[in-house]
């Protein structure tokens, strides 16, 4: 087998490196140059498709990585939809529950926090700060011109962005390019790095320029349409990507379960149907057993754990005591908990952990 070796592949133009299938290789725009997790709303871990309300004033998570936040309920929902552009098999959908008029203050967004070290090599808040790409695919009922942003963790530093949709009922695709944020404090840590919003309905309060970094909180773009403001409006969004910049490359193609551990990293959900065993502990007496699960992979911190089912613990007898279960010690590795049950183990002795007819959930999110 031959090996060609060369400092460089050029076009005969420019000198410039040339374009392979119509992309020209950068250090931005090979693997890992989408900031976005989840883009393509392949994964939903905590609803699997089912329908979610967000409640007012908390961020309520949908598919994977994305949530929603609004200041007054029950005006819209949010689900992952099987309706998507050509390429793609799921979308994020928001539908408006009624025809709410909105006030000066009212924020209804889908948004997605990316983590300050999936970012850290912008430079914002720096001379050097580099331009970012913003693309993805939108469909909805309405036509008009919409809006987003930008913002910093602090919320202090914003840059709404504007987009026109067409044609009603049509997936169309956006491209926005931003400038590098050479103000304010940016995260480069494992907390936020930088919180990006799409509008379904934001008040004048709410709303900046679009166009222009600000130093403020905002979170569309003035003017922009409400999704909310129109009962059964539909508002459709996949394919999303953020990379360094400013040119929109393809999408970038990450395989499932390569996308799958990403999302774990911030929330993971392990489903026990009917009762299969979780993990093999011992009884440390009578009363409780103790054992620990070692996450899929380590999350950004400490996790919350749910858990939703019966626990179980199963005595060397083979007998099932239910019980109640409480964490003894939740890390960014593992989870190491107890069952406690009314009686019938033996210390020393192996017993399985089961949680019957449930779940249980590890959540790190930013």
């Amino acid at each position: 087998m031959s090996t060609l070796k060369v400092d460089a592949i050029v076009d005969s133009s420019a000198g410039n490196t040339t374009t392979i299938n119509g992309v020209t290789p950068t250090a931005y725009n090979t693997m890992g140059k989408n900031r976005i997790i989840n883009g393509a709303m392949e994964i939903d871990q905590r609803n699997a498709g089912a329908s979610v309300t967000p409640s007012a004033n908390v961020y309520t998570y949908t598919v994977d990585r994305f949530s929603a936040y609004c200041n007054q309920a029950s005006k819209f929902t949010v689900q992952q939809s099987t309706t998507a552009p050509t390429g793609f098999i799921n979308s994020l959908l928001a539908t408006s529950s009624s025809a709410y008029s909105i006030t000066s203050t009212d924020i209804f967004v889908l948004d997605q926090m990316v983590e300050g070290l999936n970012c850290a090599d912008l430079a914002w808040g720096t001379a050097s700060a580099k331009p970012v790409t913003l693309s993805f695919w939108v469909r909805s009922s309405l036509t008009g011109t919409f809006g987003g942003s930008i913002q910093n963790s602090a919320q202090n530093r914003s840059y709404p962005f504007s987009y026109t949709i067409s044609s009603a009922n049509t997936f169309e695709q956006k491209t926005i390019t931003i400038a590098g944020d050479t103000s304010g404090t940016w995260l480069t840590t494992s907390g936020i790095g930088m919180r990006v919003y799409f509008g379904l309905g934001c008040g004048s309060v709410q709303s900046g320029t679009a166009g222009a970094w600000a130093g403020a909180s905002y979170y569309s773009a003035t003017g922009a349409t409400s999704v909310v403001g129109t009962s059964g409006a539909t508002f459709y969004i996949t394919g999303v990507q953020l990379e360094a910049g400013s040119v929109a490359t393809e999408f970038e193609r990450r395989p499932y379960g390569t996308e799958l551990q990403l999302c774990q990293r911030y929330y993971e959900k392990v489903t026990t149907g009917g009762g299969g065993v979780v993990a093999i502990g011992h009884a440390v007496n009578s009363t409780a057993a103790v054992s620990c699960i070692q996450w899929s992979t380590v999350k950004r911190a400490s996790p919350t754990i749910t858990t939703v089912g019966t626990p179980i613990a199963r005595d060397a007898g083979g007998n099932s005591i239910a019980g109640s279960v409480n964490t003894e010690d939740s890390n960014p590795g593992l989870w190491q908990f107890n069952i406690t049950v009314s009686g019938g183990l033996a210390a020393g002795n192996a017993s399985q952990l089961r949680f019957s007819g449930g779940y249980y959930a590890a959540s790190a999110e930013l």
